[in-house]
């Protein structure tokens, strides 16, 4: 699918506002177009391009089968991208990222593989065979796996890809694909290194209505690739 992003329809949304100056990356100075102000401005143009590529690999990915992670804990955030990892039937995390989530992800499994079990037998009356004291027990434990692991509970195996939202935020996600060979897409503020991504986004991090556009663009592409896999798979 061809991406063609209005730059204006970008500027409104805030994507081009960065960092003070003075908190500016060195490796983000290419991606820079100026200041205004205190405040470094980075270059929609860029930003067009390197999300253009961003994208090409999310659609290639899911519709090959393959599994992308959506990451953003962050308040302001970690409602629409949970809201958008659904809707694309995707996996998400918008609570704490739990270190060993992909270092570990033998024990983590087991963990999102029991609130399953448990959740089922809830559904299905199985707890009632246990005692008041016993019930209430097992249902603050589905509470608490479900604040971990609600997004990750269709995930059987280790993604392909994860896209993290605010690196600096939730910079041990990255951390831990990177270890473990997942590719990193990353929305990348003017503070950020962008090396630390494989598909790095130069944008605002910050401003709700910046990182609201680039998941609108993801959610475009991703739906449609998901569809393709499936229509693939019925084949």
């Amino acid at each position: 699918m061809p991406h063609n992003f209005d730059i204006q329809e970008m500027e409104k949304a805030g994507v081009q506002s960065g960092h003070r100056v003075s908190n500016l990356h060195p490796k983000m100075k290419p991606y820079i177009a100026g200041s205004k102000g205190s405040v470094s401005l980075i270059s929609l143009e860029k930003t067009a391009e390197l999300l253009g590529l961003a994208l090409a690999f999310l659609e290639k990915t899911i519709a090959g089968g393959k599994e992308v992670v959506l990451v953003g804990t962050k308040v302001p955030i970690k409602s629409i991208v949970a809201e958008t990892a659904k809707e694309c039937g995707l996996p998400y995390v918008n609570e704490r990222w739990l270190g060993g989530t992909f270092t570990n992800f033998d024990t983590i499994l087991k963990r999102i593989n029991r609130f399953k079990d448990l959740e089922k037998e809830k559904e299905t009356g199985g707890l009632e065979k246990y005692t008041k004291k016993e019930r209430i027990g097992f249902d603050k434990e589905i509470k608490a796996l479900q604040i971990k692991f609600e997004g990750l509970k269709n995930l059987s195996k280790l993604p392909e890809a994860v896209f993290v939202f605010d690196m600096r935020k939730d910079g041990l996600a990255a951390t831990e694909a990177k270890k473990r060979g997942i590719k990193v897409v990353a929305v990348v503020d003017t503070n950020i290194n962008p090396d630390l991504a494989d598909f790095p986004i130069p944008a605002n991090d910050d401003a709700i209505s910046s990182i609201k556009y680039i998941l609108m663009k993801f959610a475009e592409v991703a739906k449609k690739a998901k569809q393709d896999f499936e229509a693939k798979i019925k084949e």
